[in-house]
């Protein structure tokens, strides 16, 4: 049965107008949309322009602002001026107090004028200017002049003396005399009555033979502490010149001073001591530790209280064999002596046997050991030198304690046995800590001591600064949080204080104000927010943000793009 419908390959059907038409071509125009109105393009924009619009006014606001790097002013260009050495002027003053009893008023001051000027003249070193003034005490007074007379009142010298110097009167008509007192910080000076007569006869411009003495010891007490800072200028990089450089810092003793520096602990606040007792058998198994540190040490570490605090503590480890990494002891059938050999030292320390903590409390630890060789094995020596101690650089010192086979009871170290331990112990204590060995006077070295470490905090914390603007100018994209700026602005402050008592003389207190800028600096520097930021690259946070934005923003711009090529068909079309 025939379909009535029109075929699609030769039929034509009548229009409106009564002109034929092609089947293909009605179904075409019968299946065309119809035009779409005016009213749903500006909706569907609409739909496009809110999406965007909350994309422009909340999401990319509350993005920038979630994922802004904050970043707290620093004072950076103050920041680098302290690390180019060009805001702290060093200086350090060496007040020196005069007592001349049985000196008339008018010479003794004539005579701290030219001590004053004759070593300001004659010195190399541009940070020390000697002060010199007169003792409080009574100057002139006849009964102070016999030989016998030993006066040693220190009243005139105040807080920021340096260096006391007492003029002794002497029977002998030779050149005078000095003695630098071991403990205290005082040169006597022994004159004569010639050297009292020739000093008044002087006249004021005249260089008195007797000054200059005096003047050479007083060069001699500060000589190393000069060479110690210069040898700190020169590693720090610091601008400060230096006259005479060869002459300060000679090969030998720049040398000297670079041995001391790879042996000494870095400066620390405090320090925590252990003393530990080993033996490879079952005695001694008890010491008097406790009596031998507060007769002979103690008074050492009480002398250290201006620069650092100390906590010790002991413990005893009883059948404690060698390491395995030595060879020895050997036995010196000659000499009936066990030895060690000095390669041997190095390895001593068994430290996966022996029980040494690397660092107890906030300070870093000091070890001392006294080992006590077995009867089967006593004495142990060094081969080489025959002693019985050494020091292990910036770990602690070691000492070997030789028992006699017939000393009786050898369960029990007595106080009287740890005597000369503890002074080993001692010498050790003070090298670790980088104390210099000269002058003779212990209490000069202390404060040379103090300044030394003043002036290396200061150019620590400087370096510190300057490393913290350097990288806080080459990496933009990490944060500075404010606990940053305000570590940095105490430590300027602290810096500032610190060269200020410097310069008035007040070296305990510059190095207290300096010692809370280098820990505000080291705070400041090693900040956990930011470390962790340094290491987080610009690539890492285009593969974090790329798959959760893509996503959400392709459809976003294909409508926008789609939009804009529809509306300019239509203009022109209507064009």
């Amino acid at each position: 049965m025939a379909s009535d419908a029109p075929q699609a390959t030769g039929d034509f059907l009548p229009s409106e107008d009564g002109e034929p038409v092609n089947a293909v071509e009605a179904a075409k125009v019968v299946q065309s949309p119809p035009p779409e109105q005016p009213k749903s393009i500006w909706t569907r924009r609409s739909i496009i322009f809110s999406f965007w619009a909350i994309v422009v006014c909340f999401g990319l606001p509350l993005w920038i602002r979630t994922t802004t790097v904050y970043r707290a002013d620093l004072p950076l260009r103050l920041m680098q001026q302290w690390a180019d050495g060009l805001t702290c002027q060093f200086e350090v003053p060496l007040h020196v107090v005069v007592e001349a009893p049985g000196v008339s008023p008018t010479v003794a001051e004539r005579l701290a004028q030219t001590l004053e000027e004759y070593y300001n003249e004659q010195n190399f070193f541009p940070i020390h200017r000697l002060r010199v003034t007169l003792s409080d005490l009574p100057q002139y007074d006849d009964s102070l002049q016999s030989p016998g007379s030993d006066r040693t009142s220190l009243a005139g010298a105040s807080s920021n003396t340096v260096l006391t110097v007492r003029l002794k009167p002497s029977e002998s008509e030779s050149t005078a005399l000095s003695r630098l007192d071991p403990y205290e910080a005082v040169l006597d000076v022994y004159y004569s009555p010639q050297h009292l007569e020739t000093t008044r006869t002087a006249e004021s411009h005249t260089r008195w033979p007797f000054s200059d003495t005096i003047v050479g010891e007083i060069q001699k007490v500060f000589a190393e502490e000069q060479a110690t800072l210069a040898h700190l200028f020169i590693n720090s990089g610091s601008p400060v010149k230096i006259d005479h450089l060869d002459e300060i810092l000679y090969p030998q003793r720049k040398e000297k001073l670079a041995r001391r520096a790879t042996r000494s602990f870095k400066y620390a606040p405090v320090y925590h001591l252990t003393f530990s007792l080993f033996t490879p058998a079952a005695t001694p198994s008890a010491w008097e530790i406790k009596a031998a540190l507060d007769e002979y040490l103690e008074p050492l570490l009480r002398s250290f209280t201006t620069i650092s605090n100390f906590t010790i503590d002991t413990q005893i480890q009883l059948f404690a064999s060698f390491s395995p990494s030595i060879h020895g002891p050997l036995y010196n059938a000659e000499s009936r002596l066990w030895t060690l050999q000095k390669t041997d030292l190095s390895g001593f320390i068994n430290a996966a046997e022996w029980p040494l903590s690397p660092s107890i409390g906030e300070g870093p630890t000091i070890n001392f050991i006294l080992y006590v060789p077995g009867e089967r094995g006593t004495p142990l020596v060094i081969a080489e030198t025959g002693g019985t101690s050494w020091l292990i650089p910036q770990w602690g010192g070691v000492q070997i304690l030789n028992l006699e086979r017939d000393s009786g009871d050898r369960s029990m170290l007595t106080e009287a046995d740890l005597k000369q331990v503890v002074f080993t112990f001692a010498d050790q204590l003070t090298s670790l800590l980088g104390l210099p060995t000269s002058p003779a006077s212990h209490a000069l070295r202390i404060s040379s001591l103090t300044r030394s470490h003043t002036i290396s905090l200061i150019l620590s914390a400087s370096s510190t600064l300057g490393s913290l603007a350097r990288l806080t100018q080459k990496l933009p994209q990490i944060s500075i949080p404010d606990t940053v700026a305000e570590s940095v602005d105490m430590t300027i402050h602290h810096l500032e204080s610190a060269c200020n008592g410097l310069k008035a003389g007040e070296f305990n207190r510059a190095l207290e104000h300096a010692r809370t800028a280098e820990a505000e600096a080291e705070k400041a520097f090693f900040e956990p927010s930011m470390v962790g930021q340094v290491y987080f690259p610009d690539e890492h946070k285009v593969a974090v943000y790329l798959p959760l934005l893509g996503p959400v923003a392709v459809p976003l711009i294909m409508a926008v793009i789609k939009e804009v090529r529809a509306w300019r068909a239509a203009r022109r079309k209507g064009g």
